[in-house]
């Protein structure tokens, strides 16, 4: 099955750019001007990957990402001519997996489109292997080797799920959301306590991943080697 790629930018020129490198790679190109026609090729048609600009008229890029993370479980690059890190900064918060600066070498966003499609495959597995470490998501085990670990739920489900997008930045509300879900009462201090405690539980772990903090915005986890 060809893979969907949904290129959202208001320039054509881009669009019949990324279209032609697309296509040669062997990917299936759905194309939106704005974000209130890209919404719409979201509603009707499967998409695994969006490239997404940032600013189009009607809806712009961030607002289009931070939709397209709460209604749809797929990686979003954003390919913008704002390289500031205030934009990056909004960028991730809105939930953007990658950033790309134009003018941009097509081999580059190709490599990152397929290194964010690799990752994004982890979550419909059952298996996350993370070096040494594998995550059994239906037995709700975590393997070291010849060992066995079994962990209070919630931290369970916290590592998975950051396991499934290894590299990728969550907001502290993301997590919560994601994890505890929405009609949960609590704050941003319940991720970061068990957050502490994952790392304390996998100190020993380092060389096969490590949950990093990104001061202001939130955690991600990294897998050793990649």
């Amino acid at each position: 099955m060809k893979l969907h790629i949904l290129v959202v930018d208001d320039d054509a020129h881009i669009r019949e750019l990324l279209r032609f490198i697309l296509k040669k790679e062997g990917y299936q190109v759905l194309e939106a001007e704005d974000g209130i026609q890209a919404t719409a090729v979201l509603e009707r048609e499967l998409v695994h990957l969006a490239v997404v600009d940032v600013m189009m008229p009607s809806k712009n890029g961030w607002q289009l990402c931070a939709e397209i993370r709460a209604d749809y479980d797929i990686p979003v690059i954003m390919l913008t001519a704002l390289g500031e890190f205030k934009d990056k900064e909004q960028a991730y918060l809105a939930g953007t997996d990658d950033y790309v600066v134009k003018p941009f070498e097509p081999e580059e966003l190709l490599l990152r489109m397929k290194a964010l499609l690799r990752r994004y495959r982890l979550v419909s597995s059952e298996q996350i292997t993370l070096n040494k470490v594998r995550i059994d998501r239906r037995g709700y085990q975590i393997h070291l080797g010849e060992q066995t670990l079994v962990i209070p739920l919630k931290e369970f489900e916290l590592l998975a799920y950051l396991a499934s997008y290894p590299g990728k930045i969550f907001t502290r509300e993301h997590l919560i959301q994601s994890v505890w879900g929405a009609d949960y009462e609590g704050n941003g201090r319940t991720v970061d306590v068990h957050i502490k405690r994952l790392r304390e539980r996998f100190s020993h772990c380092s060389d096969d991943f490590v949950i990093t903090t990104l001061r202001g915005i939130g955690y991600k986890l990294e897998v050793a080697g990649e």
